[in-house]
């Protein structure tokens, strides 16, 4: 019998029911390994946009540019982020995860040696921007390697761990980076984002052809973004979550530093503990949403409901705004910087609760194209975070503190 298919079909393999090559039928330990390693990854690339911030003014020193000219570098960093993930996901879903994760993060590595090396502006920038387009392979394919390991209903507690990481990760890297950027040149700041890990993930094949590869799978993300009101709608809600993050951040060092509370870079550093720890306890009230979520399932007999995934999110777009009122309210110097570090907890929360319900959202109704639904939901969420890092800089070098 001729077992050769037409080139212009394709050939749809399912898993049997107890498939031992089905990564949903791992045990648990082989499925945590193919997804846990990821997490430091995800951590280095939040850490590469905020970490750079602390560095900004010794960096306009150097190269005695402007502090607008010096954000550019949060910019186009910022940038590559949206498109690294319409490129990559795609590419994720064609030849596997595994050789996308290794080859991508591989890549970026040099990049970084490239930023502390730079010898000029342009060169500078140039490897700021490569850096994040190869950096961002985590942003859409970690979502789309869970939804690969685990069944709709038990995706929800590796998906909390990974917002934590993507969210997590900024308040975190301009703390960890602070302490460098206080004693040290801004080059080092690269120096330190420099690392190398080793990573196992589940693979996946499928072996088609080349107008396949280039018209179906690398279109689909931006398909996704223009024909699916799910992916457009949530993906602006996200932008415009993002574009107050970034002005929240710019924020912090009028408020707490010279112009504010008189705080050094360092001690700057600390007060971004406060979105660190709101963000870190979203993981722990996601388990309320877990429950949740598990008894709508159970009442419609184990059919997919990823409505049943914004409960707790119901609860964060309220206290979102609250937030900032009480941030925004309590940042005189003849008041507590605590109080407005608290304020900045509540935020954290907010913002990882509702990232949390967005991602899962579209990981529960796309499925097996997450990766590249999950693209598409950041593409325009990160696109307009570029602007706002500029506007950041000139709002906040011409702003007067009360």
């Amino acid at each position: 019998m001729d077992h050769r298919t037409s080139p212009t079909k394709q050939c749809i393999v399912h898993f049997e029911r107890n498939d031992p090559y089905d990564p949903r039928n791992w045990p648990s330990w082989k499925k945590l390994l193919a997804w846990l390693p990821i997490i430091p990854i995800d951590l280095c690339v939040s850490f590469g946009a905020s970490g750079y911030s602390p560095a900004t003014t010794k960096f306009a020193e150097a190269f005695n540019v402007s502090s607008e000219v010096a954000i550019l570098g949060l910019s186009l960093y910022t940038l590559a982020l949206a498109f690294g993930p319409m490129l990559n996901a795609p590419l994720s879903e064609y030849f596997g995860r595994l050789p996308v994760y290794i080859i991508s993060y591989g890549v970026s590595l040099p990049f970084f040696v490239g930023c502390a090396l730079a010898p000029n502006l342009g060169g500078y920038l140039v490897m700021r921007f490569l850096c994040g387009l190869f950096q961002s392979v985590t942003i859409a394919n970690l979502g789309g390697t869970i939804a690969d390991l685990y069944e709709q209903h038990e995706t929800g507690y590796p998906m909390s761990i990974f917002i934590w990481a993507a969210t997590g990760g900024s308040s975190i890297g301009f703390f960890l980076m602070a302490f460098v950027a206080q004693f040290r040149p801004w080059y080092d700041v690269f120096g330190h984002f420099w690392a190398s890990l080793s990573i196992d993930v589940a693979k996946e094949h499928r072996p088609k052809g080349i107008k396949d590869l280039v018209i179906t799978t690398q279109l689909r993300p931006f398909r996704f973004l223009l024909s699916e009101a799910i992916i457009f709608f949530l993906s602006l809600f996200s932008g415009y979550l993002y574009g107050i993050s970034f002005l929240l951040n710019g924020a912090f060092t009028l408020v707490f530093g010279p112009k504010g509370h008189g705080l050094d870079t360092l001690q700057v550093g600390l007060c971004f503990l406060g979105i660190a720890g709101g963000i870190s306890i979203g993981p722990l009230t996601n388990i309320l949403q877990e429950r949740y979520y598990a008894r709508r399932i159970r009442q419609a007999n184990g059919a997919n409901i990823p409505e049943a995934r914004v409960m707790m999110s119901k609860i964060a777009v309220i206290t979102f705004p609250i937030s900032l009122f009480w941030f925004a309210w309590t940042t005189y110097r003849s008041i507590n910087p605590a109080v407005p570090v608290l304020a900045t907890a509540l935020w954290g929360w907010s913002f990882y609760t509702i990232l949390l319900m967005t991602y899962e959202y579209t990981e529960d109704s796309y499925q097996q194209y997450a990766a590249s639904a999950l693209a598409g939901l950041g593409f325009i969420r990160n696109i307009p975070a570029v602007p706002r890092a500029v506007e950041e800089a000139e709002s906040m070098g011409s702003a007067t503190y009360g």
